[in-house]
């Protein structure tokens, strides 16, 4: 591994397992986790309370947090890169995989305090995400199983637009974590 701490970002479609695909780098690389979820879904619950949201899709509710959700990931990992703590945050990433200069500046903010960001992109089907949607039965995806084939329509599940190591989702979260892990290498 180098000595620069790197800084996954871990991207790809709802379902595609980046937690698990985390959890599993984490434990080979001593790596920290950095979930958008479970570091901010509390704080949107609130704020979602307060505007009457029901649904993390609400464009209302997007507009108000997304860049705070954003911030509080930059902040921990750039706390995790001081320690010299390699991290990887699961997150979805959007607008940075779609826009290359949105990930240039994301590369400077993680560069400027001595880490080294990477994109990691979770490649997967849409008919094997509808069967890890319609598995994994989440009460999150509610809304999605509602018309499932119309959120499928939806999705961006093209390849980022910034440089970025390609991981096989379909394949078993050990395989995928050591083919992150030698590419971070």
């Amino acid at each position: 591994m180098s000595k620069q701490p790197w800084v996954l970002a871990l991207t790809g479609a709802p379902g595609a397992g980046k937690s698990t695909t985390a959890r599993e780098l984490a434990r080979i690389a001593g790596a920290a986790i950095l979930d958008q979820d479970a570091m901010t879904n509390p704080l949107v619950d609130v704020v979602a309370g307060l505007i009457g949201a029901t649904d993390y899709d609400d464009a209302c509710l997007a507009g108000l947090v997304r860049p705070a959700r954003y911030s509080c990931l930059a902040r921990v990992a750039a706390d995790c890169v001081s320690a010299g703590v390699p991290a990887i945050l699961v997150a979805p990433f959007t607008a940075e995989r779609r826009d290359a200069e949105q990930w240039a500046r994301w590369e400077s903010e993680i560069a400027a305090v001595g880490g080294r960001a990477v994109l990691g992109w979770l490649r997967l089907d849409a008919p094997e995400l509808r069967r890890r949607i319609c598995e994994r039965g989440l009460s999150r995806d509610a809304a999605k199983l509602a018309d499932l084939d119309a959120y499928l329509a939806g999705l961006d599940l093209e390849p980022p637009r910034a440089p970025h190591i390609v991981v096989d989702a379909a394949a078993a979260p050990e395989s995928q974590a050591r083919h992150l892990r030698a590419a971070l290498a």
